[in-house]
């Protein structure tokens, strides 16, 4: 329901807003809003060529366009000069449609179709009774309603390890997998279970030991030690993790102070330190170097051994009368199947939020926000990140353009640039997320799901800027 008022209201107000803009003349064309891209020229006026200076007309026809400080002059070929200020925030309501097919949801069913593919070898291969019946002492108290020996916790491990590498393209199927599974003993189909909304939350927290796009990114800025944000994306990540554990316990009235729950945070805690110390002792190249093979091998890893142990255990499929190329190629044609369930999903998420972007409402709310905070003592610096925090819940790509330039503008080494890394690395695109996995599901009812992964990433951006602040 949330999601849903959300998804409304978004809607709604982004085009009463717009259209005011135009009525008051603060908003010349709605064409970028629609068929506009991300970056496009931002047109402010239109003049007939016989109503601009003769000095400017014979520049333009000279070159094209020209440059006076922010404003863009354009000569079009109907021979009408076009002004231009800035560039637009993100693409228009056509292109958001278009490339939301080829460039996510595309490359989103590849994802899909390989991993499928792999999982239904552990499941034709009985791996996930095994893996179910060595984490039920763990997981059965985070998911009280799941059954000791649910095929989901195989999926969820999954899901965690390899959100836990970095490897967020690996990490879909996995979590795709565990929703669809315990839909099966969902007894309300279109209202999200507990278990469900727990391992959301959690997936969304995102504990992340490898963010090497981040590193990537601040390497492509020219940063002095392009990882050294790794330890505070790692502690912050760790902290939205387990506020996400406690906040969905709560609600649930779930006891998670026992010892098999406290040991796994331990643990995960003493891993985390052991790698955290073993990386921070390395320098430059050799610790991105080190990164990059980790992440990309235990992916490899994870195939490898997925394949193996098919292999070992491959009675269980003639027993079927199948093989594993066959079961690769049926759990394959589901990947596909699940790609077509949530295309709709993304697309009505991802057009709402186009028009919020172009709108101009989310630059109203966040320059609201700015200034509240400025009235109570928050440092510029950290303000000028806020837009990234701002924008993470809604847009990957969005936050992704403005990490970048707070990056380009303040450089990648000022407490804004790590404040903006640390805010991309270590959170989740919250709406995206709620509308893909409880899309792939035909959930209609997320009940307090959305509210408590923003609680979640409030807590991440505290915590981000306390860290950042200490670490830096």
């Amino acid at each position: 329901m949330a999601l849903s008022r959300f998804w409304t209201f978004i809607l709604l107000l982004s085009i009463v807003h717009v259209l005011a803009m135009l009525a008051t003349g603060r908003q010349y064309t709605l064409g970028g809003l629609v068929n506009g891209k991300q970056g496009d020229a931002f047109v402010v006026a239109e003049h007939d060529s016989g109503s601009v200076a003769a000095v400017l007309l014979a520049e333009l026809r000279a070159g094209g366009s020209m440059q006076h400080g922010d404003t863009l002059f354009t000569l079009t070929e109907s021979g009408t000069v076009r002004v231009s200020i800035g560039k637009q925030p993100a693409d228009g309501l056509f292109q958001t449609c278009r490339s939301t097919i080829t460039e996510l949801w595309l490359p989103l069913i590849g994802y899909l179709t390989f991993f499928c593919g792999l999982l239904n070898l552990l499941i034709d291969a009985r791996a996930m009774e095994k893996v179910a019946r060595l984490l039920a002492p763990i997981f059965r108290r985070i998911f009280p309603d799941l059954p000791p020996d649910h095929p989901a916790y195989g999926f969820m491990t999954l899901n965690f390890a390899a959100n836990f590498l970095g490897l967020d393209s690996a990490a879909t199927p996995f979590g795709l997998k565990a929703m669809e599974s315990m839909q099966e003993s969902n007894p309300v189909k279109e209202r999200a279970t507990n278990s469900q909304i727990m391992f959301l939350c959690l997936h969304a927290a995102g504990l992340t030991l490898l963010p090497t796009s981040i590193i990537g990114y601040r390497a492509a800025q020219g940063a002095a030690n392009p990882a050294d944000i790794m330890v505070p994306c790692i502690i912050t990540s760790f902290v939205g993790t387990l506020a996400a554990l406690f906040l969905v316990g709560a609600r649930q009235r779930i006891n998670l102070f026992r010892w098999p729950v406290m040991l796994a945070v331990l643990a995960i805690s003493g891993l985390i330190g052991g790698l955290m110390a073993y990386i921070t002792g390395l320098t430059g190249v050799a610790k991105f170097h080190f990164t990059d093979n980790l992440s990309n091998g235990m992916l490899l890893v994870i195939i490898a051994g997925i394949v193996g142990y098919a292999f070992l255990f491959e009675r269980y499929f003639t027993a079927k009368g199948t093989n594993l190329f066959d079961s690769f190629i049926h759990g394959a044609k589901d990947g596909f199947t699940t790609g077509l369930r949530v295309l709709p999903y993304m697309i009505a998420m991802l057009a709402a939020l186009s028009i919020f972007r172009n709108s101009g409402l989310m630059d109203v709310v966040m320059e609201g926000i700015g200034r509240v905070m400025a009235l109570v003592g928050v440092d510029k610096q950290v303000i000028d990140a806020i837009p990234v925090a701002l924008m993470r819940p809604f847009s990957a790509g969005g936050s992704r353009g403005f990490m970048l330039d707070a990056m380009r503008t303040y450089g990648p080494d000022s407490l804004t640039g790590q404040l903006s890394c640390l805010f991309q690395g270590a959170a989740e695109t919250t709406f995206y997320v709620v509308a893909l996995y409880f899309g792939s599901v035909n959930v209609k009812d997320s009940r307090y799901t959305l509210g408590v992964m923003l609680l979640v990433d409030l807590i991440c951006v505290i915590t981000a800027v306390i860290v950042c602040q200490a670490y830096f």
